[in-house]
């Protein structure tokens, strides 16, 4: 830029008017000190680069002329430099002799040119070096006279290195650099370009955008210049993508945009400077995608298997994969290992049944991925031997399937879903027309996520086998969903504290005694999960033996407690006694299995019930129009515990009493405490007489029960004695002819009865029991008939000698009472009373589905 711009004498102007400094175009003249005489709008000549003055030198060898750019260069303003001799005012005392004598040759008409040191009066020892054309001129009146043009040689070195530098950089820069001047068309470029779009730098020069770019780009690339021109923004890293001559592999590059001007500051168009990024966008996508299959791996392990169901396991893959990965996508499982086949699913050759579980799609009406005959979701199909889906579950590796012509599909994997060695199912990766095929690295994502997905899958498949097998084990362990006894209406429920496996250690039992009896069992193994339900199972088993040899509910509770001590020994009950007995009493009892168990008798004729309690929860009573209230049973210890006897409690249940009996899971949380939650429950028991299903709901909602904390079971029984009408009760001496007696009470009661099917069996079974009682028996004898379901006879004496049957011999004269009894009962046995013994046997009514036996062959079968 010139050293006169922004002063007013930007173009060059002289005084001398012959245009030496001026600009193409003309402007105002004025006159006055510090305004040009002339001046170029814009600027824009040579001239403003290099720093030119100009003033003249009259015929007495005087300055007479003075130009405003003569003050800019020599720091001298006009009104001092007129007058001056311009050789003793700028050139040193040693060169003045030769300077006047040029100056003499000047005024004689000669010109001259050189470069001449000068001195600048104003600057204390400062000097300059000016190149200098002297031209001789006449003056009006015909003298001679000269003008002189001065440049300042420092800014022509200057303005040579500026272009050495500039051509420098321009031809050696190792990227495509063009100028573009102001009609779009290139101006000059180097030879990195020409070398890529071939030819000579002077080749390219005339040609515009289109010339290297296809029509789209070009014309967003022209807009593009167009912008640069009239807004001076710069544009950086702007992506380009066309191709080179000669090839059809499209390249890209990022090319940067910026305006140039003049020195005067006016555009004359605009630098293009391109980088070849082929190399780089490929790697960015190849990272990019890198990137892509890490995240949609990531999200594959957070979403696919959060639910052990195979179905919904399949739609979690699909729900990843679509859209992030293909377009459509199915999954076909086996339909062995959908219906819980425990052998591989599966065959050989890849033709077995499989059934579409699900499919997904992210463009709109697309139809499956199975070609002209599409499988809907939920069908049975199989694949063909010779396809090429057969033959990925053939050899578990993924095929390639093609598009059909004209069709929506453009490219389609075939993958199968390999777990621990397993062909589990296939899915099918299916990108339509307009996507990007599938590759090598998509081939082996989608491997990856098939392989995920059917790990998740077969653990489900596991998970369901196992989780059937531990409802079996559970539902074999709990007695039925309608459990009836005598004199008892009778609801339960069962909730397990394990969601997954819906199984655990408590238990509740309903076990039909003789004379119309029911023992009501609840426990809780300490623990969850099968290793309490297994312990559960051999306790409840225990339970049902102890009951039905009819002991007392103390006595069931104190070989329940022995039994529950071998349950964590190897050796069993025996070694757990050796043991216990080398140990300390407070030794450490981790593998031994504790439980709580309540246990009771209920009596339907006497409406007594017998309780006896291990450790458990208080039973709840709800006596008609009375509040509940928690039974006064001694807890006990739990079982497995030892040492200590259990106590029984005899409580009478008025008719229509409510008894409850629960486990520690259903009033007992984390979010309150025991008492609270015992009250809670107590308080929900409020009106009795409901229905006792509509009851147990009402306690489960009412108490919030917290599911998964613990197992809940819950055994409530309505009481509904037998009436006394139902009730024969005969009391007999201890004579021969009670026998007869004893027939002709149970005639007349079963006549009573409307029983007369039931009359001979009848006699003919009484009098074997009553003869028996007055053999081998003592005091007086008891018979009672009691009519329920089914019609029980027993006869009560006072010896402790229990019965024993025994196969007679030919000849003997006895023996064979109780064996006919046997064959003739529908069951028979005795059980020991406070005071004595008791024979019972029943049998069937007669519109019951068993038959009677024929007493007389019954007798004929005996010999």
């Amino acid at each position: 830029m010139s050293a006169d711009a922004g002063n007013g004498a930007s173009g060059g102007a002289d005084v001398t008017g012959d245009g030496l400094g001026g600009g193409p175009d003309v402007g105002d003249f004025g006159e006055g000190p510090g305004i040009p005489m002339w001046q170029s709008s814009p600027p824009g000549s040579i001239y403003d680069y290099i720093k030119v003055a100009s003033f003249s030198i009259g015929p007495d060898g005087l300055v007479d002329q003075w130009s405003l750019r003569a003050e800019q260069l020599f720091g001298i303003p006009a009104e001092r430099a007129v007058g001056m001799d311009p050789i003793a005012a700028f050139i040193a005392p040693d060169l003045r002799e030769r300077g006047q004598r040029k100056m003499a040759e000047i005024l004689d008409g000669r010109e001259w040119t050189g470069v001449i040191p000068f001195r600048m009066p104003d600057a204390e020892g400062a000097e300059g070096l000016a190149e200098v054309y002297v031209m001789p001129t006449t003056t009006e009146d015909g003298e001679r006279a000269a003008v002189c043009i001065v440049v300042d040689v420092r800014t022509l070195r200057q303005i040579e290195t500026d272009l050495a530098a500039s051509q420098s950089i321009f031809g050696q820069c190792p990227f495509g650099f063009l100028l573009i001047d102001t009609d779009l068309r290139v101006r000059r470029a180097n030879y990195r370009f020409a070398s890529l779009f071939g030819g000579a730098p002077e080749d390219h020069r005339g040609r515009g955008v289109h010339d290297y770019l296809p029509s789209p780009e070009a014309e967003r690339v022209v807009a593009t210049l167009r912008r640069v021109l009239s807004t001076g923004e710069a544009i950086t890293d702007m992506n380009i993508t066309g191709y080179l001559p000669g090839s059809d592999d499209p390249r890209h590059w990022s090319i940067n945009l910026y305006r140039v001007h003049s020195g005067s500051g006016r555009p004359i168009g605009v630098a293009w400077l391109g980088t070849d990024v082929t190399a780089r966008r490929a790697a960015a996508r190849e990272a990019a995608a890198a990137r892509r299959n890490l995240a949609l791996l990531n999200d594959a392990g957070a979403r696919i298997g959060n639910s052990l169901d195979l179905e919904t396991t399949a739609r979690e893959l699909l729900d990843v994969v679509v859209p992030g990965f293909c377009d459509l996508a199915t999954v076909d499982l086996y339909q062995g290992l959908l219906v819980g086949d425990e052998t591989p699913p599966g065959l050989a050759d890849g033709s077995a049944e499989l059934r579409r579980v699900a499919f997904a799609s992210a463009v709109s009406d697309a139809p499956l991925a199975d070609g002209p005959t599409p499988v809907a979701v939920g069908a049975v199909h199989h694949y063909a031997f010779t396809s090429l889906c057969a033959d990925a579950l053939r050899t578990a590796r993924p095929q390639h399937i093609p598009a059909d012509e004209g069709g929506l599909i453009q490219s389609t994997l075939a993958v199968p879903m390999v777990a621990h060695d397993t062909v589990v199912g296939l899915v099918q990766f299916s990108r339509t027309k307009g996507s990007e095929p599938f590759g090598e690295r998509d081939r082996a994502l989608a491997m990856e996520l098939a392989s995920r997905a059917a790990v998740c899958i077969d653990n489900a498949r596991l998970y369901r086998r196992e989780h059937e097998r531990a409802l079996i084990l559970q539902r074999s362990l709990l007695p039925p969903g309608d459990p009836e006894a005598s004199g008892l209406d009778i609801a339960c429920r069962y909730l397990p504290g394990n969601a997954a496996t819906e199984v655990g250690g408590d238990w509740f039992d309903v076990i039909e005694l003789p004379g119309h009896r029911t023992a009501l069992v609840v426990g809780d193994v300490m623990g969850r999960g099968l290793r309490a339900a297994v312990a559960m199972g051999e306790l409840r088993t225990a339970v049902r033996t102890l009951a039905l040899l009819d002991l007392e509910p103390a006595e069931v509770l104190s070989a329940l407690d022995e039994i529950a001590r071998g349950l964590g020994t190897p050796g069993g009950v025996q070694q757990a006694s050796r043991t216990a007995a080398r140990q300390p009493r407070d030794a450490d009892l981790s593998e031994v299995y504790l439980a709580t168990c309540v246990y009771a008798v209920y009596d339907s004729v006497t409406r007594r019930c017998t309780f006896a309690n291990a450790g458990h929860l208080p039973p709840v009573l709800v006596e008609p129009g009375e509040s509940a209230l928690m039974l006064d049973v001694p807890p006990g210890m739990p079982l497995g515990v030892g040492g200590e006897p259990f106590e029984e409690v005899e409580v009478e249940l008025p008719e229509g009493a409510l008894l409850a009996l629960y486990t520690d899971g259903l009033v007992e949380s984390r979010h309150h405490p025991l008492d609270e939650g015992l009250q809670a429950f107590v308080g929900a028991l409020t009106d009795p007489s409901q229905p006792l299903e509509d009851v147990c709901d009402h306690v489960l909602n009412t108490l919030d029960t917290h599911h998964g904390e613990d197992d809940i079971a819950l055994l409530m029984a309505r009481v509904q004695g037998l009436p006394a009408e139902s009730v024969g009760d005969w009391t007999l001496p201890r004579e021969p002819r009670s026998v007869g007696r004893a027939r002709e009470y149970a005639r007349g009661q079963l006549q009573s009865w409307d029983l007369e099917p039931l009359v001979d069996t009848t006699e003919l079974l009484v009098s074997e029991l009553v003869t028996n009682a007055l053999r081998y028996g003592e005091g007086e004898i008891r018979l009672r008939l009691l009519l329920d379901r089914t019609l029980v006879c027993e006869v009560w004496d006072a010896g402790l000698v229990q019965p024993r049957r025994r196969r007679a011999r030919d000849t003997d004269e006895g023996g064979r009472g109780l064996q006919l009894v046997g064959l003739l009962s529908a069951a028979w046995g005795s059980r020991r009373t406070p005071r004595g013994k008791t024979v019972w046997f029943e049998l069937p009514l007669p519109d019951g589905g068993s038959g009677l036996a024929d007493p007389a062959e019954a007798l004929l079968s005996l010999f």
